[in-house]
């Protein structure tokens, strides 16, 4: 049965700079790259060398712990360079790819006709595998288990976030596919969460074999883990897949058409692009002809591959990472700002009434990356409360991760979170506290502990 669920803490974080709804295919990036970093708990083993020719669903490294995950090459072409940091850790692996991309050829299946080894196996091999992940601790899932459900999030309310209906308008017979496969993977239901009192896109309306649940309220409605947490909780012992709705497209065309293809579209936006649009191109893309496409104003500016709350910073060479379908450049803040507290503040962001801006509640703001301010005793305050509509613990929760208590963790609901759930909470911090990367040391504190 439908569920509604509306979110009433949050904060909806108004920018300008969002994505006009016009697509632009530019031609195929020179270099791609696939990036390590992007999967958490995974240590890469590669599987090709420099010089080495692959082809779009060419296995390029596994996991050294669990070799049957795959990470497979998105387009054809030359391997040019493998790039490594300290102690030789791999940073990328960049391909050279070819002006007219070549596929693996896989066999056209119907999902249906299929049983949950069939469906895993092909999944593994083709590299389309690693597009799911798991609650608790946002990695990739064991294919030897069985989750209890499996979510997708239907839209995005993260700042300048791309619009899912319009991306996904028209591609109901893939998406379709990929929902048939990925029911195999579990006992339990999928779980498809679309934004309520909005239109919806017809390929999320007419999608057979899901749970089509109603979210409203202010961000983070739009986070999986917010969903979860309100649908169906992950307790300890229990596992959660939740995978993106373009990824969806990219399952269902590997069954309908044998290849292992991933074109996606992609946002454009923030206030230092002069025109924000979305484009076609494929994971991994080098973002150098996408953001001179569309036009990068004057100044000092930040790069975030995904959006400006928990996306990555990437250099201006860069590439887009794994799971992103949101480019955003933004002003750097690095300038002092004489006598700040002491303005009026018409034109300053702020979730308090310490500037006059609270008197325009709908305008629009061009946001920098200026913390104003540095590093403070972590005190309780209560704003975290307030965007963070989850029946946990915030502050409690973060501070037993500071000092590695796991069984105070686990009592505060450490299972049930990721980075991206406590965005908001550094946001709106007093105290400057990098709570996401607290939340990542817990997680990885924890699942060291149980591994």
């Amino acid at each position: 049965m439908s569920e509604y669920i509306k979110i009433k803490r949050g904060l909806n974080l108004k920018l300008v700079g969002e994505a006009v709804k016009a697509v632009l295919e530019l031609p195929t990036a020179e270099i791609f790259a696939i990036k390590p970093n992007d999967f958490i708990g995974l240590t890469p083993k590669l599987l090709v060398k420099e010089g080495d020719t692959v082809l779009a669903g060419t296995p390029l490294f596994c996991d050294k712990n669990n070799k049957i995950i795959k990470l497979c090459s998105p387009v054809s072409g030359e391997v040019v360079e493998i790039l490594r940091g300290d102690k030789r850790v791999i940073l990328e692996i960049k391909i050279m790819a070819d002006r007219e991309i070549k596929h693996v050829p896989f066999t056209k299946s119907n999902p249906n006709q299929l049983d949950r080894d069939a469906i895993i196996e092909i999944l593994l091999n083709s590299g389309a595998w690693p597009f799911i992940r798991q609650r608790p601790y946002g990695i990739i899932p064991n294919p030897n288990e069985s989750p209890k459900s499996i979510f997708i999030s239907a839209f995005d309310s993260n700042p300048l976030a791309p619009d899912n209906d319009f991306i996904m308008s028209g591609k109901e017979i893939h998406f379709q596919t990929g929902l048939d496969a990925l029911k195999k993977l579990t006992a339990g239901k999928i779980h498809l969460n679309v934004k309520a009192d909005s239109p919806i896109a017809s390929p999320f309306t007419k999608a057979q074999n899901v749970q089509l649940n109603k979210i409203s309220g202010p961000h983070p409605a739009g986070n999986v883990g917010v969903q979860i947490h309100h649908i169906d909780p992950v307790n300890k012992g229990e596992t959660v897949w939740y995978i993106n709705p373009q990824d969806v497209l990219i399952i269902g065309k590997l069954f309908n058409e044998g290849i292992f293809d991933t074109t996606r579209l992609i946002a454009l936006t923030g206030s230092q692009i002069k025109s924000p649009k979305y484009y076609k191109t494929m994971v991994g893309s080098a973002i150098k002809n996408i953001i001179a496409e569309g036009g990068l104003r004057k100044g000092e500016n930040r790069i975030i591959s995904g959006n400006i709350l928990s996306g990555s910073q990437i250099p201006a060479d860069g590439y887009l990472g794994f799971y992103d379908t949101q480019l955003t450049v933004i002003p750097e803040g690095n300038h002092f700002e004489f006598m700040g507290w002491l303005t009026p503040g018409f034109y300053k962001f702020s979730i308090s009434r310490t500037f006059f801006s609270w008197l325009t509640p709908n305008k629009k703001y061009d946001l920098n990356t200026n913390m104003h301010g540095e590093e403070r005793p972590f005190v309780m305050t209560g704003q975290y409360e307030k965007v963070f509509p989850m029946d946990i613990y915030p502050v409690q929760l973060l501070k037993s991760i500071l000092i590695e208590d796991i069984d105070m963790m686990e009592k505060l609901g450490i299972y049930e979170v990721v980075e991206e759930d406590f965005a908001l909470c550094e946001l709106v911090c007093t105290s400057k506290i990098k709570s996401q990367e607290i939340i990542r040391h817990g997680l990885d504190i924890v699942r060291k502990e149980f591994s």
